[in-house]
């Protein structure tokens, strides 16, 4: 009878584990076969490994090979600085694991593949391949790795909450709907109920998952499936201690991806930008400031349109030298009915937005913790309490001062790589006019 013990060791060097062999050591590897070039007497064989490419020297006869072909390959490792890595191994046993029944559609081994991005995602199972493609995947990765790392240290505990929902969470009709079991459900647009609804269990939380948006939207900024990054957290002072706590988030991220991706940053020619600190504006004195310096009508004294996100940016990074600035105090009218108002001033909220490179990327605030206050604030926003008797038990049976925010994995990986459309930040985009692949 055989048992499985745990023991993942295979017989198969890593990439790495090859690189650093001295010049003569055997290796045997296996991968994707990426590019070929045949020069008649000798092919040389790009493979395509999780940490990299391993260029392959083929001499001989031996078994027919084609691009996207799964191999394993044995030989002696060499050193030559003009391979990857400044190491090769010269072939001496070739086995073709799976072949490939056509050719690649497009030219995957080149470093830029110069298609539209209509093309690019309908062959995204394909381009994925393309080694930038990759890269910008795995400095996602990082981000991710950063955002969690950091609010662990913090006392965080990642939760996972339900992704189809009998209420609403933000307001408005941007709801998919769905039929379950003869109730009317929905897609869930954040998971605003539930981090509010485990302050009390665990006082800082976050959840990194899917949310959806049904906007009739077909822009470069907007998707109707993405990756949000959410955290709640609870005893808090103000607002600000969540601004501060997404400061330090961002600090973490940066670190993280100049000390482990650095080789997908330097193929993608992606400079980090500083996060030492971040200056914050009100909103109406953010509105004020870009409308006296570039000139500029302020047409909608509620909201933020786009090109005042990118002139505030514009803004904050010649005057003040970060990339990076918060954006406090938005209008009660344009924000959530759970958005805590300004006791100052209950025209606007104890929240802010953090604009990046001249796109809004998380949206965060304090919210509002007293049952009587919530119940009110519905009211005067026109919703019926009775539709949110399950949230409000978070507040009807008691819950602390507290804050969150939700931060746009692929508005930020997008910004950050320098890409002008967020689909290039995301695996398999969902819009409007795309459902597969």
């Amino acid at each position: 009878m055989k048992t499985m013990t745990g023991r993942t060791q295979g017989a198969d060097s890593s990439l790495r584990e090859v690189l650093a062999m001295a010049a003569g050591e055997t290796a045997q590897v296996h991968g994707i076969v990426h590019t070929l070039r045949d020069l008649g007497d000798v092919r040389f064989m790009l493979l395509r490994m999780p940490q990299g490419t391993l260029q392959c020297v083929l001499t001989g006869e031996g078994p027919a090979v084609r691009e996207g072909d799964a191999v394993r390959a044995s030989g002696e490792v060499a050193k030559d600085e003009r391979a990857p890595g400044g190491a090769e191994l010269h072939v001496t046993a070739l086995t073709v694991l799976a072949s490939a029944a056509e050719p690649m559609p497009v030219p995957i081994g080149k470093n830029r593949m110069n298609l539209t991005l209509d093309t690019d995602l309908s062959l995204r199972f394909v381009t994925l391949r393309n080694l930038r493609r990759r890269a910008v995947f795995k400095v996602q990765e990082g981000v991710v790795r950063g955002f969690r790392e950091a609010l662990q240290r913090e006392g965080f505990t990642e939760i996972h909450s339900p992704k189809i929902v009998a209420q609403n969470a933000e307001g408005g009709a941007n709801l998919f709907r769905m039929e379950y079991f003869g109730r009317r459900a929905y897609l869930a647009q954040s998971p605003q109920f539930y981090k509010q609804a485990m302050v009390p269990v665990y006082e800082r939380v976050f959840e990194i998952g899917p949310v959806f948006r049904a906007e009739k939207h077909n822009t470069q900024r907007h998707l109707n499936e993405y990756t949000s990054m959410d955290f709640e957290m609870g005893f808090i002072d103000s607002f600000e201690d969540v601004m501060q706590m997404e400061t330090k988030v961002l600090q973490t991220i940066m670190q993280v991806l100049k000390t482990d991706y650095a080789p997908q940053l330097s193929l993608l020619g992606v400079t980090l930008p500083e996060v030492g600190e971040i200056p914050t504006v009100r909103f109406d004195e953010a509105k004020r400031m870009v409308s006296e310096k570039y000139h500029r009508p302020i047409r909608d004294p509620f909201d933020l349109e786009p090109e005042e996100e990118q002139l505030i940016s514009r803004l904050f990074e010649e005057e003040y030298g970060s990339e990076f600035v918060f954006v406090t105090h938005y209008p009660s009218k344009k924000r959530p009915f759970y958005a805590a108002d300004d006791p100052e001033d209950p025209r606007y909220t104890l929240s802010f937005d953090l604009l990046f490179r001249g796109l809004e990327v998380t949206t965060g605030g304090q919210r509002i913790h007293d049952y009587q206050t919530q119940v009110e604030k519905m009211r005067k926003k026109g919703l019926d309490p009775a539709d949110f008797e399950g949230y409000l038990m978070i507040h009807k049976y008691g819950t602390c001062p507290h804050g969150g925010l939700g931060l746009g994995l692929e508005r930020l990986t997008s910004r950050l790589l320098g890409e002008n459309n967020v689909r290039e930040a995301c695996l398999f985009p969902r819009d409007q006019q795309r459902i597969e692949p």
